[in-house]
């Protein structure tokens, strides 16, 4: 998300007035050589089992970032499984035949037994007249196996010699769209990130599951379930999306999450972590020769695999609006979302102006109108893209009701604001404001070398072209105030609207 930058304003003095001239020949002298010189050192390179790496060379300081893109995220996800992909994510960490066991003959013969063990007594526990005296022995047979396999891994290794090696930012995440792995390392220690990534994606021995799922379902338990935050959210994506996997959150139903076995996630691995699935980006002090060297040495060696079909499911259009209501010991939130293209629609930089000139950071409408004037709510934004961008979505805005005031004065005002975009064009001056902060937003985003390495793959996958990093800011330049009242006119209706409702237990929703 964008936030708002320094503006022209009427009013503003003489000296306001050249530091905002200033910022604009700054912001464009700076473009001008920021994206068109970088764009020239971008390289990239196919290996012939179709994984594709991009490489920016970048010699300031000794220091390399990496980025692995999976493209598979929760909407892949089918109905008995919600959560595998965020599993899969917390598993890649846990070892490889070589790295994070004592023994990976005698462990991986354990859990062939233990997959085996846990099929039997997942379909007796289903069965229609369940055998307790069979559970209680298969239960038993799989806990006396669990901790022998336990007993051979070496825990944590993989971030261990990672760190040994110098390490830094090590992590990976999960989202509707995609997952992804990240870690920066001495521009001495490339080979060592190519074999062990390699190592990572061929040879993944998905040790101690049972152990992390427990943490995922406590994950869960703790970050969505007992927060009435996360259960609005869960219940407002649901009701947005009938049919899109959208309508479920990242980490997965608690049922799913129970019932999710060992062999799920590997078959899920192999349809859709095939190195045709993952896109790399290097950033930093190396030499991209050589990068594409180690990864043909290194990488080549995964098998090749067909690229995973298409989503087939798209949102159908929604013929009137839902609302959500979640009551919970908690403070009234509400949050209205629009239905909307993907991030690829040419509709999409005249969305992201609209979402932030009304409600994305604290000169935006709604934030002036709900919390400096009126102070009817203590908290206001807005999200543009979500809960991801790939695929069609939402614009949404939220407002958090101060003491005494209440979710349909917020939802009120939050009309109006939209019917004034409708009604009468944005100033220039708004959408000015809107360029500038995402042009310098930009530029600041490229000085890191791992947003800059997040922000390739994410191009490359998703936009099609790692070139749209540096091309986007076009699409931004030539918005119009026009353009901006159209999408508002096309979106902004009361049939494409979601409205959920955290609301006080103990209280109407009129309270």
């Amino acid at each position: 998300m964008y936030t708002g930058s320094i503006g022209r304003c009427k009013g503003v003095g003489f000296s306001a007035f050249l530091l905002v001239v200033s910022a604009f020949v700054w912001i464009g002298t700076a473009r001008a050589q920021t994206f068109d010189s970088i764009k020239k050192q971008v390289k990239t390179h196919v290996l012939p089992n179709g994984m594709k790496f991009i490489v920016l060379e970048r010699h300031e300081a000794p220091v390399v970032s990496f980025h692995t893109y999976a493209d598979v995220g929760s909407a892949q996800e089918s109905y008995g499984i919600t959560g595998i992909s965020h599993i899969l994510e917390h598993m890649a960490f846990k070892g490889t035949r070589d790295v994070g066991t004592k023994d990976y003959v005698k462990e991986s013969r354990l859990l062939d037994k233990m997959d085996d063990i846990y099929a039997q007594l997942s379909s007796e526990e289903r069965a229609i007249s369940p055998d307790s005296t069979k559970i209680k022995l298969l239960k038993t047979e799989f806990d006396t196996l669990n901790a022998e396999a336990s007993r051979l891994v070496v825990t944590q290794e993989y971030w261990d010699l990672t760190r040994e090696k110098g390490g830094r930012g090590m992590n990976a995440y999960t989202s509707d769209d995609a997952t992804q792995y990240i870690v920066s390392l001495p521009s001495n220690r490339l080979e060592f990130w190519m074999a062990m990534e390699s190592d990572r994606f061929m040879n993944p021995v998905f040790i101690e599951f049972f152990q992390e799922r427990n943490v995922i379902m406590e994950e869960r338990l703790l970050g969505l379930e007992t927060r009435p935050v996360g259960r609005l959210i869960e219940d407002f994506l649901a009701a947005a999306f009938k049919a899109h996997p959208y309508h479920h959150e990242v980490v997965g139903h608690m049922s799913d999450l129970r019932n999710i076995s060992r062999r799920d996630v590997v078959n899920y691995f192999h349809k859709f972590y095939g190195p045709s699935n993952l896109t790399v980006a290097v950033v930093g002090d190396v030499d991209a020769n050589e990068v594409f060297r180690l990864a043909d040495l290194y990488f080549s060696r995964i098998p090749s695999a067909p690229k995973p079909d298409p989503l087939r499911t798209i949102e159908p259009e929604q013929w009137g609006e839902r609302h959500v209501f979640v009551e919970a010991q908690s403070q009234p939130l509400v949050i209205v979302g629009f239905h909307r293209p993907s991030v690829r629609d040419k509709d999409d930089a005249a969305l992201g102006a609209l979402a932030n000139i009304v409600g994305i950071g604290r000169s935006s409408r709604l934030y002036t109108s709900l919390v400096k004037d009126k102070k009817i709510a203590i908290q206001v934004g807005a999200f543009n893209g979500f809960p991801g961008d790939k695929y069609p979505n939402l614009l949404a805005v939220y407002a958090v009701p101060s003491k005494g005031h209440t979710n349909a004065e917020c939802i009120k005002v939050i009309e109006d604001e939209l019917t004034r975009v409708i009604a009468e064009p944005v100033s220039h001056d708004e959408l000015e404001k809107y360029k500038m902060s995402t042009e310098k937003d930009l530029i600041d985003g490229m000085k890191d070398n791992s947003n800059m390495a997040a922000t390739l793959t994410y191009n490359d996958v998703v936009c099609g072209d790692w070139q749209r990093t540096f091309d986007v800011i076009k699409d931004v330049d030539a918005v119009t105030v026009s353009d901006v009242q159209a999408v508002a006119k096309k979106y902004i209706v009361r049939k494409n609207r979601t409205i959920g409702e955290l609301i006080p237990e103990g209280k109407s929703n009129e309270e």
